[in-house]
């Protein structure tokens, strides 16, 4: 499956969780332990336009403007769920380009390349894992089809173990092996797919 037929979708589905986020959502724990839903926007808002720019140019300068979204609070500035769209879709053009897929890429502009496909997988995760757990931490649901939900998984599979060793995922959670392949790959991405805020 090539990744980059799903991923406009995977970055509208992510869209339209932070388009339904209240200002009173903004405190609640979500799945990502210790980060609220404040806290993952502003992750996920920092983290998609620096992938974005690993695919537009492949060495993201040192300037690159989602770099300070990670130092400034993004949720306290007007109009910030539609400026995550705006980012969204751009970085979901630039990884929707089959030459964003060749070679290599690297997330800091200097040292550290890593394979583009790679790279693309983590874009692919950040929308759809982040983004499921913005929506179950707001009440919300995360729309994601069949096709997207076999494409998360096989890409998850193949980078869970290294993902886990990183810290990056945590700890596998068991789902049966007839479960659904996104809950299957939230499984593999350390989270409970029955997972409910307790407020």
């Amino acid at each position: 499956m090539q990744l980059r037929n799903v991923m406009a979708r995977a970055s509208e589905a992510a869209v339209g969780v932070v388009r339904g986020i209240r200002p009173d959502d903004l405190d609640l724990r979500t799945p990502c332990p210790e980060m609220t839903v404040g806290a993952l926007v502003n992750h996920l808002f920092h983290w998609t336009g620096v992938l974005g720019q690993a695919a537009a140019v492949k060495q993201p300068p040192q300037d690159l403007p989602g770099r300070t979204a990670k130092e400034r609070d993004l949720i306290a500035e007007p109009g910030w769920a539609e400026a995550f769209a705006a980012r969204s879709a751009a970085t979901a053009d630039a990884w929707s380009d089959p030459r964003a897929w060749a070679g290599e890429t690297s997330l800091t502009g200097g040292g550290g390349a890593m394979p583009a496909p790679f790279v693309g997988g983590i874009v692919l995760g950040e929308w759809l894992l982040h983004g499921w757990d913005l929506a179950v931490a707001t009440g919300q649901r995360l729309p994601v089809d069949d096709e997207l939900a076999a494409a998360l998984y096989e890409d998850v599979a193949g980078r869970a173990e290294m993902a886990r060793q990183y810290k990056v995922f945590g700890p596998e959670v068991e789902v049966p092996a007839t479960a659904p392949p996104f809950d299957r790959a939230l499984g593999l991405a350390g989270r409970d797919p029955s997972w409910k805020r307790s407020d």
